[in-house]
């Protein structure tokens, strides 16, 4: 793609502006979906029931609507995608006010449809939209507006009707945003992996591994945090690491697209791993903690700009890549169920320092497939632009010596 004088990275600003919307739009609504279910829903004797069937929502609606979107137009497909978010987010009200365990449980089911049924289609669309050398920038900038989004968002009252209407007036917003570039039809792609073809192809086996490692150490000791220093610090060690998950994303989008994907994949897994073999250390230690929070924050940015947005599309190359990303998303609502389900019972059985060890240990260990993972970024890229910056430094050594 050649770029052009009103162009953002090459690509049509309309174009770049209904992706970034359309996905960052779709990760903050359901940020405050989940916060908002994770304060309301407090009766203990509910939760394993009500998650359950919250996040096999998502993860069946998933693998099941990518199928569903070959009958109709993909576009009509995401309109209506979004307009079904729009009518579910006044469903916390009811989710609320209702004492019905049925009612909370279906409600909470649709909710994970609601997010799970064109997920796959939206980052279909996306990697679609975004030719594969721009890919890591965009989705730097996609985590920005996320972290910048949820934060704002967080500040409106979490009481179950304004959340609601504020949620669905958010969805909506999305819809008018993605209008704009609605006229432009994408040309479906011919090949349609199975996803038994996709279970089978070592390069994805290969990143999806330390993916899935990732997210079931991390999430799985969240808990621990709450339990060492209390909610109130564990809240800005959380603002911390958003914050700088949002900064360095977008830095990491722009290393992924220079020096490729796999050096800032094993890069991100060594700070997460560093941060956490030193709370093993010194787990009580209130100053580890910051360090922690800070590399975590740099590390996550690096992974998640990697491993929600980005990999998955490479890796699907001429393929479809919804089924891709359908797979590629289990790992991550499988941490959270763990999270809200079991992991302050695991926190409680294993001692803090014992559990830092543990995570530390698998984390630098799923760094190994990393090592036998294949370059998804083209070496021709890579090429150009070391060539490309070499020709600067050239031009500037002459114009110092002239």
């Amino acid at each position: 793609m050649r770029k052009q004088p009103n162009s953002i990275f090459g690509i049509e600003p309309k174009i770049t502006l209904a992706n970034i919307t359309l996905v960052a739009n779709t990760f903050v609504w359901y940020a405050i979906i989940l916060a908002f279910l994770q304060n309301t829903l407090t009766n203990s004797e509910l939760l394993l029931w009500i998650w359950s069937l919250h996040f096999s929502g998502i993860i069946i609606s998933a693998l099941a609507g990518v199928f569903w979107v070959r009958k109709i137009d993909q576009t009509r497909f995401l309109k209506l995608w979004l307009i079904f978010g729009g009518i579910s987010s006044l469903s916390l009200f009811a989710i609320n006010s209702s004492s019905f365990l049925v009612i909370i449980g279906f409600l909470a089911f649709l909710l994970g449809v609601a997010l799970g049924i064109g997920m796959p289609t939206c980052m279909k669309y996306y990697t679609d939209n975004i030719p594969l050398e721009k890919r890591g920038r965009i989705s730097g900038f996609i985590m920005l507006a996320f972290a910048i989004g949820t934060a704002a968002l967080s500040m409106v009252p979490f009481n179950a009707l304004v959340i609601g209407v504020t949620l669905a007036v958010w969805r909506f917003s999305s819809l008018a945003v993605f209008s704009l570039d609605s006229s432009k039809k994408i040309e479906q792609k011919k090949n349609d992996s199975t996803y038994k073809h996709i279970l089978g192809r070592q390069a994805f086996i290969l990143y999806f591994i330390p993916w899935m490692v990732f997210s079931l150490v991390n999430y799985i000791g969240a808990p621990v945090q709450s339990t060492l220093f209390g909610e109130q610090v564990t809240e800005q060690f959380t603002l911390i690491q958003n914050g700088l998950m949002g900064v360095f994303a977008v830095a990491g989008g722009f290393l992924l697209d220079y020096i490729g994907r796999k050096r800032i994949a094993i890069a991100g897994f060594v700070m997460v791993g560093l941060g956490t073999a030193v709370l093993g250390i010194y787990p009580e230690s209130e100053a580890c903690w910051y360090f922690s929070a800070i590399v975590d924050g740099v590390g996550w940015g690096f992974l998640f700009v990697l491993f929600v947005l980005t990999i998955w599309g490479d890796l699907s190359y001429n393929s479809s890549s919804d089924k891709y990303y359908a797979l590629g998303m289990l790992p991550f609502f499988a941490s959270k169920f763990l999270e809200r389900t079991l992991g302050k019972y695991i926190s409680a059985l294993v001692p803090d320092y014992a559990l830092f060890s543990f995570t530390a240990f698998f984390l630098f260990l799923a760094v190994l497939p990393l090592v036998y993972a294949p370059e998804t970024l083209p070496e021709k890229y890579i090429r150009e632009r070391e060539l490309k910056s070499y020709i600067e430094k050239a031009k500037r050594e002459k114009e110092k010596y002239a």
